[in-house]
């Protein structure tokens, strides 16, 4: 599933994401930490793959048009089960 998000947006995931979760994310989609990160950094692409992202400038940090929303529901998947779990604690 192809999806268009703000480049803010796809930041704030990244910085809502609990840590280590980068390194839980590759290792469940069996892909490197680098790939990962670069898929939420957007400015790293030489380094690792690029995860078919496309920036367009705009408003917000720019468009992010990703091919592929593995990652992305991944991360939203681990922010989900941590905010319950922050919940249920209280």
């Amino acid at each position: 599933m192809t999806r268009t998000i703000t480049f803010n947006e796809l930041r704030r995931i990244k910085d809502n994401l609990p840590s280590g979760s980068m390194s839980k994310i590759a290792s469940e989609l069996n892909l490197s930490d680098e790939t990962v990160r670069n898929y939420f950094g957007g400015h790293n692409f030489q380094e690792g793959k690029s995860c078919g992202i496309h920036l367009e400038p705009g408003p917000d940090g720019g468009l992010v048009m990703l091919d592929d929303t593995t990652i992305l529901d991944c991360a939203l998947r681990i922010i989900d089960e941590h905010m319950e779990l922050a919940h249920s604690h209280h």
